[in-house]
C-alpha cells in the first residue's frame, strides 16, 4: 500500500505523524510524498483553534476529491478534530472512510487490515522514524503526552487526557536514531516540558533527560520548546547556561500578563513573578532569546487590562513572540464566560495592535546583533543560502539571509557575521563553516546497525 499523509497543526502532531508513520511501514505500509500516487491518505488533524478546525475539514474534503481523480481508495482521519467531533463529521463526510480518535489509536492498524489495505508480510520498517519532509537535519522529539494545566481556554487535555512522560531510555534511543538519519537539530516539544518526569516518580526530570540527551549523543543543537515558567529552575537553567549544545533559547508561554485575566484563564503565573523570573533568566543565560505566546481578547478582558500586557510587554522586550485572538472552544471553561465574550472584531484589532507594538521590538532587539558573529544552521544551500542562528528556532521565527564564497549544505553549521537586520530577519556574511553537513548515507547506515530497536505499536508511540 502506497501511504499519502498530511499533517496538520503544531510540530508535536508533526512528531505523532511520524510516529504513525513508522508503525504503518511495519504493517507494510510505503509512504509517498506524492498524494495523487497514495492509495490511503491519511490526514492528521489539528482542532485547536477555529482557523485549525476549517484548515483540517478543507483538507478531508480536498482528498476525498483525490478518491475520483486518483489512485485513493481510502482517506483516514485522525487526531485531534476527530477526537472533538467525530459524531458532528462521520454523517457529514461520507468521503472519509475511517475516523480514529487520539484516545482509540489502537484501532488503526486493525482497521486498516480489514479493508484490506495492510500486509504485514510487505513490510520494510528501518526501526525509526520516518521523516515526513527532505529536511531531515531539522526535527522535534516529543518527551510527553496530554497536560495537567488546567487552563481556561485551552481544549487539549480534553482531547488528549492527563500527562503522561515517556520512558527515558526510550527518547534516548529515538534521539540516537535521528542523529544516525543526520539531524543536527532536535528541537524538544510538549505540552510543557518542565512536567516532564513528575508522573514516573523515579526522579526524572527535564533536567536529566536533557544530561542524557547530551551525554549519549553527539547531536550539536538541542533546542526547548513549551516550557511553563515555574518549571525553569535552577538545575535546567545552569544545564543551558554551561552546555554549548543546549542552544539558549527558551519558549515560555504566559498568554497575559494583566493579574485579573490571568487569574481567569487559570493560569498559574502572575506579573510580578513573571518579571523576576525573566531578569534571573537573563541575567543566568548568556545570550539567551526569550520567545513566548499572548491570547489576547480573552472574556472580560477590558482595555485597561490589555493596556497593562501592552506596557509589560514594552519593559519586558521578548525576542521573539506568536499570539491569537481568543475562539471559544467546547467543554472549556471559558464556554461558561459567554455573557463576557467581547464584541466581534475587538479580539483580531487588539491582536494586530499587540503584532504591530512587538514587530518594532523585534526589529529594536535585532538591530543589536549587527556587527557580531553568530552561528548559524543552513536550512537552505544553493545560490541563496538561508540558515538560522541559535536565537531563530524552526517555522516560527525569522531566518538568517546568507552570502557566502563558498557552496553551503544543508545541515551545515557556520559562523556569520551579521552585517543587516530588519523586523524578523537577519542578514550575515559566512566567516567559516564551523561543522560541516552531516556524513554519508553509508555512515548513517553503519550507525543505524548498532542502536536499538525501539518498541512499535501506536500505544508506544501515544505514549500509553
Amino acid at each position: 500500500m502506497k501511504l499519502g499523509l498530511v499533517s496538520l497543526g503544531c510540530d508535536k502532531n508533526t512528531v505523532d505523524s511520524e510516529r504513525m508513520l513508522s508503525v504503518l511501514a511495519d504493517q507494510g505500509a510505503v509512504h509517498t510524498a506524492d498524494l495523487t500516487e497514495a492509495e490511503v491518505i491519511l490526514v492528521n488533524t489539528c482542532g485547536f483553534i477555529d482557523a485549525a478546525k476549517e484548515e483540517s475539514i478543507e483538507t478531508l474534503l480536498q482528498m476525498g476529491q483525490l478518491k475520483s481523480s486518483g489512485r485513493c481508495q481510502a482517506v483516514v482521519a485522525v487526531g485531534c478534530l476527530v477526537e472533538q467531533y467525530r459524531d458532528e463529521l462521520e454523517p457529514a463526510m461520507p468521503e472519509v472512510d475511517l475516523f480514529v480518535g487520539l484516545r482509540d489509536m489502537e484501532r488503526l492498524v486493525p482497521e486498516l487490515k480489514r479493508l484490506g489495505l495492510l500486509d504485514p508480510r510487505r513490510a520494510s520498517h528501518p526501526g525509526e522514524r520516518i521523516p515526513l519532509t527532505e529536511r531531515r537535519h531539522v526535527r522535534y522529539l516529543k518527551i510527553s503526552e496530554g497536560c495537567d494545566h488546567g487552563c481556561a481556554f485551552c481544549a487539549i487535555p480534553l482531547w488528549r487526557g492527563k500527562h503522561r512522560s515517556f520512558a527515558e531510555d526510550k527518547l534516548v534511543a529515538e534521539a540516537q536514531r535521528l542523529e544516525a538519519q543526520g539531524v543536527v537539530e532536535v528541537n524538544l516539544v510538549a505540552q510543557d516540558l518542565a512536567h516532564y518526569g513528575r508522573d514516573l516518580r523515579n526522579g526524572t526530570g527535564i533536567a536529566s533527560l536533557l544530561r542524557r540527551l547530551l551525554d549519549e549523543t553527539g547531536i550539536p543543537w538541542f533546542r526547548l520548546l513549551y516550557i511553563y515558567s515555574a518549571g525553569l529552575r535552577e538545575p535546567l537553567v545552569e544545564l543551558m547556561a554551561t552546555e554549548a549544545r543546549v542552544v539558549p533559547y527558551i519558549d515560555m508561554p504566559i498568554q497575559h500578563a494583566n493579574d485579573a485575566v490571568l487569574q481567569r484563564m487559570r493560569r498559574p503565573e502572575r506579573q510580578g513573578p513573571l518579571r523576576e523570573k525573566i531578569e534571573w533568566l537573563r541575567s543566568s543565560i548568556p545570550d539567551l532569546t526569550l520567545r513566548t505566546t499572548l491570547l489576547v481578547g480573552f472574556p472580560g478582558e477590558t482595555e485597561g487590562e490589555f493596556r497593562d500586557l501592552l506596557n509589560f510587554m514594552e519593559d519586558v522586550e521578548f525576542d521573539r513572540l506568536g499570539a491569537f485572538a481568543f475562539s471559544p472552544q467546547e467543554g472549556t471553561r471559558a464556554m461558561a464566560l459567554e455573557r463576557d465574550f467581547l464584541p466581534e472584531g475587538v479580539g483580531v484589532e487588539r491582536l494586530e495592535e499587540l503584532l504591530e507594538l512587538q514587530r518594532g521590538i523585534s526589529a529594536d532587539r535585532l538591530a543589536g546583533s549587527i556587527g557580531r558573529r553568530l552561528e548559524a544552521l543552513v536550512d537552505d544551500g544553493g545560490e541563496a543560502p538561508v540558515a538560522r542562528t541559535w536565537g531563530q528556532a524552526d517555522d516560527v521565527d525569522g531566518v538568517t539571509l546568507l552570502e557566502s564564497d563558498a557552496d553551503l549544505e544543508v545541515g551545515a553549521i557556520v559562523e556569520a557575521e551579521i552585517v543587516d537586520a530588519d523586523d524578523y530577519d537577519l542578514r550575515g556574511t559566512v566567516r567559516r563553516i564551523i561543522r560541516d553537513a552531516p556524513g554519508s548515507s553509508v555512515d548513517v547506515g553503519a550507525r543505524r546497525r548498532r542502536l536499538p530497536v525501539l518498541p512499535l505499536g501506536l500505544e508506544a508511540a501515544w505514549g500509553r
